[in-house]
């Protein structure tokens, strides 16, 4: 099956690259100090290499919006009510105990269903929720005159930080749990071959 055109493996490799860097260069901004004063890249360069990179990165994600709106891969990330919970259930017990057992997939993968429902709800809130928020909150740290003064008695650029460093942190766990998840195809790298050539092969084929 032909799931992934041309620019969605474009931008989901350029996304991927892109979170690297922001990744060793944000940690590098907060653990660089007295003690550490070149740790990992030094904090003059990862500010630089940082900022640069976020800058590509909303580039990036605009044209994904841009991709999902005016392309069918929208309906991919469409949730249902009906039978939300449900399946939700469904995938989490296949994943805590079906898989292991050599169980069927209860939501195997077709040209109208790329997603089970755990990844749809997932791919969701990370890529209409998290970015959105490690974006703008990104804009507040990087032009901090705009940023609300005070929050409820409390400093809105330190509620924008902390903001900015937990979304940051949610969307690498998010990222070392996708990376995991594509190892459970038919075989080992099945999935991320998919990525490189388009097309997904089922556990059937």
């Amino acid at each position: 099956m032909y799931l992934y055109p041309k620019w969605i493996r474009l931008w989901h490799l350029f996304n991927a690259l892109l979170f690297i860097v922001l990744i060793i260069t944000g940690i590098s901004m907060q653990y660089t100090g007295r003690h550490n004063p070149s740790y990992m890249v030094g904090f003059a360069k990862a500010v630089k290499w940082h900022n640069f990179a976020a800058l590509l990165l909303t580039g990036n994600y605009i044209f994904f919006i841009l991709g999902n709106s005016f392309t069918k891969n929208k309906r991919y990330y469409k949730i249902k009510k009906e039978n939300f919970w449900s399946d939700l259930f469904k995938q989490l017990k296949y994943y805590s105990f079906g898989m292991f057992k050599e169980e069927a997939h209860p939501f195997p993968v077709t040209m109208e269903r790329k997603f089970n429902p755990l990844q749809k709800l997932t791919y969701v809130m990370a890529m209409y929720i998290g970015i959105p928020l490690l974006i703008i909150s990104g804009i507040g740290l990087l032009f901090p005159e705009i940023t609300i003064n005070r929050v409820f008695g409390v400093s809105g650029l330190v509620l924008t930080d902390i903001l900015h460093i937990t979304m940051g942190f949610l969307l690498s766990i998010f990222m070392i749990v996708h990376i995991y998840t594509c190892t459970l195809g038919d075989k080992p790298l099945s999935l991320f071959r998919g990525m490189i050539t388009g097309f997904h092969v089922s556990e059937h084929d």
